[in-house]
């Protein structure tokens, strides 16, 4: 690696050159350098152009242009109908969805599902993901103001468990959009989660801040003899008692109401999970659930963490740009790096701690912390 020195002037000597409309007339125009420049230039347009990609992506999935395609190709014409689009705006969005790789054109008149359409109505949960982003787009329209007055715009509102006075006298009617979008958005998280750590060892599993109950009911299914807990506001947990009877657990399934920032955790459990949990808070939340963690856990137990985080010190477009700004906007919390969680772990009374192996790293990792 560079000495910092070094790096500084390079970075100032390249800055200066790339500034340079000469420079860049000079360097798309020369062989050895052309395709570099043409591909710095196609990036930096994608970067302008992507609200209108991501417009683009939400339009689809707010008209049921995916699932509309799914059984067989159709026209321009039968998309028009079924949207109820007139012709020319169908073709318009057939037009930028096939520039996105989210539908195929076959001949001039029609158009099939394309690969990362397919993907979409492949992952569960992503759709409902992609439409409330309507909210975070709202709040990135003034991103100055975003930045100097977060979670006082949509996102803060649509998460109204993220203002430190909210959880306490929330009810059931204010979390029912956010609960059900976690819910949804649970099962492909659930699924890579439980391939990376098998819970069937364990004799019961606290899931804290469990919502509606979808990721527990996954594991049930992976170990039929594990007994379930679910912690959560008491707004929330009343959405679980159905997930649990749909899934046949009832008798395997404890529901304890509580705040987890203010109430202590109840014993029983020798696992308990924080699923999507702790990026969402401060650094004293952190501390306060892993240590409530610690003192609900027996010595043979262990904590499953699990949610996306930070590679930090290296640029991480996921954590950095997306959730960086996402919790910035919804008004707390912050994507951490495995190293920073371990820390704060071992300040908890965690002795032991390894991160996990999953399937999307850039949008899930895990750790198993033990006393």
């Amino acid at each position: 690696m560079w000495p910092p020195a070094w790096r500084e002037h390079w970075i100032a000597w390249r800055n200066q050159r790339l500034a340079d409309p000469a420079f860049q007339r000079w360097a798309a125009g020369f062989p050895p350098t052309r395709g570099i420049a043409r591909r710095r230039a196609e990036g930096l347009f994608d970067l302008a152009a992507g609200f209108v990609y991501s417009q683009t992506l939400t339009t689809c999935v707010e008209l049921g242009l995916f699932e509309f395609l799914r059984g067989e190709p159709r026209t321009a014409e039968a998309v028009a109908e079924a949207l109820g689009l007139p012709a020319e705006g169908a073709r318009r969005l057939l037009g930028a969805a096939g520039a996105l790789r989210l539908v195929d054109r076959l001949d001039p008149s029609r158009y099939a599902l394309g690969p990362q359409g397919a993907a979409l109505l492949g992952n569960s949960g992503l759709a409902e993901m992609i439409a409330h982003h309507r909210h975070l787009y709202a709040d990135l329209a003034d991103g100055p103001a975003l930045l100097r007055r977060p979670g006082q715009g949509n996102l803060g509102a649509y998460w109204p468990y993220a203002t430190a006075s909210a959880p306490r006298g929330m009810g059931a009617e204010s979390v029912g959009a956010y609960s059900a979008l976690m819910g949804a958005s649970q099962p492909p998280i659930a699924a890579d989660i439980l391939d990376a750590y098998s819970v069937s060892r364990h004799r019961r599993i606290m899931d804290v801040g469990g919502g509606e109950g979808v990721f527990l009911a996954a594991a049930a299914a992976r170990a039929p003899r594990l007994q379930l807990t679910l912690f959560d506001l008491p707004a929330v947990t009343s959405r679980a008692t159905q997930t649990f009877q749909r899934a046949g657990i009832s008798d395997r399934a404890t529901i304890v109401p509580g705040d987890f920032l203010h109430d202590p955790l109840p014993k029983g459990a020798d696992l308990i999970t924080f699923v999507r949990i702790l990026h969402d808070h401060d650094d004293q939340g952190v501390a306060t659930l892993m240590t409530s963690a610690r003192a609900a856990l027996p010595d043979d137990g262990a904590l499953l963490i699990a949610e996306p985080m930070s590679s930090a010190p290296k640029p991480d477009r996921v954590a950095d740009a997306y959730f960086g700004l996402y919790l910035h906007a919804m008004g707390r919390g912050r994507a951490r790096t495995p190293r920073d969680l371990m820390a704060r772990l071992k300040t908890a009374g965690f002795r032991r701690s390894r991160v996990l192996s999953t399937r999307s790293p850039f949008l899930l990792r895990a750790i198993l912390a033990e006393p």
